[in-house]
């Protein structure tokens, strides 16, 4: 996973849930942000905002201090 380039909401979604389609991975990772307040505040810190579909090299930074790699991560 690349960094330092902006992702696409949906292109991060398929990265986190690989085995469900783009549309239900997209739903997923946003209920797993709107339901954790510390990852939400720590994105908003970072310029995030509802609706937003795009993530700055500094928001995915965000998601992967909380959620871990997509490459190790796992629901938990």
């Amino acid at each position: 996973m690349d960094k330092n380039r902006v992702w696409g909401h949906k292109e991060l979604a398929v990265l986190y849930f690989p085995d469900s389609t783009p549309k239900s991975a997209s739903s997923q990772l946003a209920l797993w942000i709107w339901r954790d307040e510390e990852l939400l505040a720590d994105l908003q810190k970072a310029g995030y905002r509802k609706g937003q579909r795009i993530y700055t090299p500094r928001r995915v930074a965000v998601l992967v201090d909380h959620l871990g790699e997509p490459e190790t991560w796992r629901i938990r």
